[in-house]
């Protein structure tokens, strides 16, 4: 199996570039939540290989936003993109169009970065960074050395933390609250730990609980170049592609680990 993680534009180059040919050609879009007795009914009427349908409908069971199935008589192409899919469609032929579509349109994201000492806040059209807020705040290193002077350093460091998480959702709110009608999706990034407990604190993005992502972007630095190229891996696709061994009929599969 070959898995790949593509941005959106990399994706759109993918699927604009897939034709039907000669053979059984089938597409099949999954909305998440399909019951997994339903799933394996659609991919045995698409004539997926047995070799590899079990681990498919895996992949499509555990995404949160569903999949789309190509299938060719070479090769199993499956799409596990970053928006759901909201209809179940089984069709004849390489159907890439509905994909398409769901890719291309921009949506109103917002993005919250943080890790103990430093935030970065934006709102994005697309792609587009439509506002932001980035910056920093002191917050005081562990104390190691034990006794009643560790408990009071500790002490003073849960208010450095309080404080800075104050001041985060303070921006948080400044950057969100023109587009909370608008803003389709939330993402956080940073360590997930401090993600956690300030989200707890700040009563402000409680607001958006039914709209955020539940993947936690990989963010080490938040600043802004770390804010600005984040939204590329909102927008990304994991795509799985299953080779099958011609030499040894629809039945054989190559495997490919990247």
């Amino acid at each position: 199996m070959i898995r790949r993680k593509l941005t959106r534009s990399k994706l759109l180059v993918l699927l604009r570039g897939i034709h039907s040919g000669a053979g059984a050609d089938a597409s099949l879009y999954v909305p998440p939540g399909t019951p997994d007795s339903d799933l394996e009914k659609l991919l045995r009427a698409g004539s997926i290989s047995e070799e590899v349908l079990p681990e498919i409908c895996s992949a499509i069971g555990r995404s949160r936003t569903g999949g789309v199935l190509f299938s060719r008589a070479a090769s199993e192409l499956l799409v596990l993109p970053p928006f759901e899919i909201t209809e179940r469609l089984f069709c004849s032929g390489l159907q890439s169009d509905p994909l398409i579509s769901l890719m291309e349109r921009d949506r109103v994201s917002g993005l919250i970065l943080v890790r103990l000492g430093a935030y970065a806040v934006g709102v994005f059209s697309g792609e587009k960074l439509l506002s932001s807020k980035v910056g920093t705040g002191h917050i005081h290193a562990r104390h190691r050395k034990g006794g009643s002077s560790q408990r009071r350093f500790e002490r003073g460091r849960d208010k450095d933390i309080e404080q800075f998480f104050i001041r985060v959702c303070g921006h948080v709110r400044e950057r969100l609250e023109p587009y909370i009608q608008q803003l389709e999706h939330l993402s956080y990034g940073g360590e997930r730990y401090t993600v956690l407990a300030f989200r707890k604190q700040c009563d402000f993005v409680k607001a958006f609980d039914d709209r955020t992502r539940p993947a936690l972007l990989n963010v080490r630095e938040p600043r802004q170049a770390t804010l600005e190229a984040a939204i590329a891996e909102v927008y990304s696709s994991e795509v799985l592609e299953w080779k099958l061994d011609e030499a040894a009929g629809n039945d054989g599969v190559t495997t490919i680990s990247t």
